[in-house]
């Protein structure tokens, strides 16, 4: 049985809809990862899949132009 989870991330920079689905884009391309929310407006990105890897979704949010403020729990 597989274990899903989610993450929730702060990312700075997000101003338009191209910034969001940039980085939905290369978000959702990482293994495991099942669905992503992006809220340009909120500043937020959310994610949810089974064995995620925080340092991964740091590096493909940074990949996308972008940079995350905050990690889970730090909000």
């Amino acid at each position: 049985m597989s274990r899903l989870t989610e993450r929730t991330f702060r990312v700075e920079g997000m101003t338009c809809a191209h910034c969001e689905a940039s980085v939905r884009e290369e978000v959702e391309e990482l293994p495991g990862v099942e669905v992503v929310a992006v809220d340009r407006a909120g500043g937020r990105l959310v994610v949810r899949g089974e064995a995620l890897d925080e340092a991964s979704i740091h590096d493909a949010v940074a990949a996308a132009g972008y940079r995350v403020v905050t990690a889970p729990g730090d909000e």
